[in-house]
């Protein structure tokens, strides 16, 4: 008899447990802003880079525990490659993706308002969408190419959500998406060397909708 009381309490919790799980899902925008790599060079001193642009993204989760969830995220980045030297700077379109799955680390969920830290990893994909020339100036430090590369990717995030509704509520969040720099796209000219360390700093605001 106390087998079969203890089975119905634990199926009890595990049900209680299951109800409990919350998925959420939403939409994000903001602004990607990376920094520059130092180009060396026999010539002269030069930097690599992208320049600052939009971002749009969706994210997809689930709360298993009072002050942990994991989180799929995808995100498209616009951010043109950039080559500078001497005042000079030359550009090349571009637009980059990046896909991450995040442990996140909330706040007590009762709460109107959360802070979250979030960290995980995934991938991130550059793609130059540029028009390649035969002649290019700063050529002397590289070359824009109308390529794709896929780059391993660390990110970290932290932010603030606040509960607008039962099912609704307002995120916001900075995140840094790091990787290698893609050399495949912007590629080094011969006798030139990049710095390898890429940071995209990527504040945004969203909108989620729990269920």
């Amino acid at each position: 008899m106390r087998t079969i009381a203890k089975s119905i309490v634990i199926l009890a919790a595990t049900a209680a447990a299951c109800m409990a799980q919350q998925w959420e899902f939403g939409g994000t925008g903001g602004a990607g802003f990376l920094n520059n790599v130092s180009v060396t060079a026999p010539i002269a001193a030069a930097t690599a880079g992208f320049q600052t642009g939009a971002s749009f993204g969706a994210y997809f989760g689930q709360n298993l525990y009072p002050h942990f969830s994991g989180e799929v995220h995808y995100g498209f980045l616009m951010s043109d490659l950039k080559l500078a030297s001497g005042g000079n700077t030359v550009t090349f379109s571009g637009v980059s993706h990046v896909v991450h799955y995040d442990l996140v680390y909330h706040t007590n969920r009762p709460s109107r308002t959360q802070f979250f830290a979030a960290v995980g990893g995934g991938m991130k994909v550059f793609d130059g969408t540029g028009r390649e020339q035969a002649y290019q100036p700063l050529s002397q430090y590289g070359y824009f190419t109308k390529t794709q590369t896929f780059k391993p990717m660390g990110d970290f995030g932290a932010g603030i959500r606040y509960t607008l509704t039962p099912h609704l509520s307002l995120r916001i969040e900075f995140r840094d998406y790091i990787t290698s720099f893609p050399t495949e796209v912007l590629t080094p000219a011969p006798g030139t060397k990049y710095g390898s360390l890429l940071h995209d700093l990527v504040p945004m605001v969203g909108i989620g909708y729990q269920y």
